[in-house]
């Protein structure tokens, strides 16, 4: 832990500096011609406010609760606090250089990566100039407002990881590694694919590939996804995978989490809109047909397959359903949407059961099978299924409506940022493992991390 304090908190210095300098530097500046008043719309303003809660939300209490059940009961406060903890870090980095990283500028010209426009909020937060205000705009409401609903989506990323090691890696570590993740494998892909002058962004007009990602799949779920298997098969296995039982401790849990999940998702894809229209409303309704196409198509495999359908098999089939149609909920329309939900509840099904085990590799919580494997699926079908009636834009459309190309740019840039995910991710966790090591001990595992890693426990009357 010493070493981990002397290694951040110079930097945690640096950066306070670096934004005292930014602010007095901008105090200081020449006095320009006041800025005309931008006209904001007030339904717009509070529907992202409202996105931006829900999107939250589902970090917790919908994450902490889904994958807290799903682990055994000594280590249900370890989930919780990697949820929550990654509430606070990863906002003061988003605010500190990540939110400039992916929309501040084009460092270099080539589309991969923000400058430093941006940091400590500089040129995001309301000034006051030449006697008046001036706030600054992103389309309809103010860049305050864009900046902390993108921050919900930095804030979620990596605790999707976390379902992929969980229940044995260091906390330290875990911090380190998601401040690192999120700074260098984040926020270049969301500059490719969300910025202006992203390299494979739908809104680079001179981009050769213009990948569809309305909310995510490729950004949130393709990223985390493989990360995700990258550290189950790095950190190896748990003590007694396959040869001791290791059932979810709390069902109950994981429903109400999943159900959360399900409700903030509205958020997360219709507040993608960034107003209140009707891309917005179709994003909602795509969204939910997803999931409960997704719902019905896991539960009902398992139904065929062994008689019963399980609540964990339904809960899992809606986030299955929900990854998918997050890239494609901005360009599908909802009957796409249903049809995308039983795709991934089937594949999503198959690759959580049939190849983790063929291939034995420990994704505790399935972060892969469900958050990799559905956003891949979802990226492609994007291509197939984007329709010009829901893009308003005679250009923008799939397979199905005669563009071919499209389909290529949705394999295109899911394959760069899977690349960059994979190899990234092997790099930083090389680098925790030599500051800190990335496992808890032996002693330290089989004791739970409630009580190793946090002094405490869930259930102290149990």
């Amino acid at each position: 832990m010493k070493r981990w304090l002397r290694t951040v908190l110079p930097v945690l210095g640096v950066l306070g500096a670096f934004s005292s300098l930014s602010w007095a530097d901008e105090a200081a500046s020449p006095s320009v011609a006041p800025v005309a008043p931008v006209e904001f719309n007030g339904a717009d303003i509070a529907w992202s406010l409202t996105a931006s809660a829900l999107v939250l939300m589902m970090t917790a209490p919908g994450l902490a609760l889904f994958y807290g059940g799903l682990v055994r009961k000594k280590n249900i406060l370890g989930v919780m606090m990697q949820c929550v903890f990654l509430m606070g870090i990863m906002s003061l980095v988003w605010a500190f250089w990540g939110y400039s990283l992916v929309f501040s500028g084009d460092l270099g010209g080539v589309g991969l990566i923000g400058d430093l426009g941006y940091a400590g909020l500089k040129g995001v937060l309301p000034t006051w100039e030449n006697n008046a205000q001036v706030i600054p705009a992103a389309g309809t409401i103010p860049r305050s407002v864009h900046m902390i609903f993108q921050m919900m989506f930095f804030i979620i990323t990596p605790a999707l990881i976390c379902g992929a090691f969980a229940e044995r890696m260091k906390f330290s570590s875990m911090v380190l590694f998601s401040v690192l993740w999120g700074t260098f494998i984040y926020c270049p892909v969301a500059h490719w694919v969300w910025a202006d002058a992203g390299w494979c962004a739908e809104l680079n007009p001179k981009a050769a590939f213009r990948a569809f990602d309305f909310a995510g799949g490729t950004v949130v779920h393709i990223t985390s996804g493989f990360s995700a298997l990258v550290c189950a098969i790095l950190l190896g296995k748990r003590l007694g995978y396959g040869h001791e039982p290791m059932p979810p401790h709390n069902l109950t849990y994981t429903f109400i989490g999943a159900t959360l999940l399900w409700v903030g998702w509205f958020g997360f894809n219709a507040g993608s809109a960034m107003a209140s229209n009707a891309l917005a409303a179709n994003a909602f309704v795509a969204t939910h047909m997803a999931a409960a196409a997704g719902t019905v198509s896991w539960a009902g495999i398992e139904w065929l397959k062994r008689g019963k359908a399980s609540i964990l098999g339904a809960c899992s089939g809606a986030v299955a359903g929900l990854v998918c149609i997050t890239p494609a909920s901005g360009s599908c329309t909802p009957m796409a949407g249903i049809a995308m939900g039983f795709l991934a509840g089937g594949v999503c099904f198959y690759f959580c059961t049939t190849i983790k085990n063929k291939f034995g590799y420990d994704d505790s919580l399935d972060a892969f099978g469900v958050h990799g494997v559905g956003g891949t699926l979802g990226a492609l079908l994007t291509g197939v299924f984007a329709s010009k009636a829901v893009t308003n834009d005679a250009t923008k459309f799939g397979l199905l409506e005669g563009n071919a190309n499209q389909l290529v740019a949705q394999f295109v840039g899911a394959a760069a940022a899977i690349a960059l995910a994979v190899v990234g991710t092997i790099i930083l966790l090389k680098i925790v493992d030599s500051i800190l090591g990335l496992r808890v001990n032996q002693a330290g595992e089989l004791q739970g991390l409630d009580i190793n890693q946090h002094g405490e426990e869930g259930y102290i009357f149990l």
